[in-house]
């Protein structure tokens, strides 16, 4: 059976590691989000960037909720939610970027350019 207080003391525990592995992991996952979707890279690329970085910002958040649950509240814990909620936005931005940039693309194809300068010399 799953127990939800054994995963909370162990996150509390270790949150020197966990916090050490999972605010770089944030901070470069949700950065290579951003670029994959900036570069034009496929669609499924930019997808799986993001629910990579999805996960880590969740897992930050969960973490920063097990301090809360034993009252700890101070700056750090906000910064750290903040931290997972920015990456979380951030990931879902550049996945909404990158589907309003396709559909812009796709209005702009070469064939649809010179098709309409060879109307306009015409």
């Amino acid at each position: 059976m799953f127990d939800f207080n054994t995963l909370a003391e162990f996150s509390r525990h270790y949150c020197i590691g966990i916090c050490a592995f999972l605010i770089p992991a944030n901070l470069v996952a949700t950065s290579l989000t951003g670029i994959f979707a900036v570069l034009h890279r496929p669609a499924a690329q930019v997808w799986q960037a993001a629910g990579i970085a999805s996960i880590f910002a969740l897992a930050m958040m969960l973490h920063v909720f097990t301090w809360f649950l034993v009252g700890m509240v101070m700056a750090p814990t906000y910064i750290l939610l903040c931290l997972g909620s920015i990456c979380l936005c951030a990931n879902l931005g550049a996945i909404l970027f990158r589907r309003r940039l396709a559909a812009d693309w796709s209005l702009s194809t070469p064939l649809g350019i010179w098709h309409h300068l060879g109307e306009r010399s015409a």
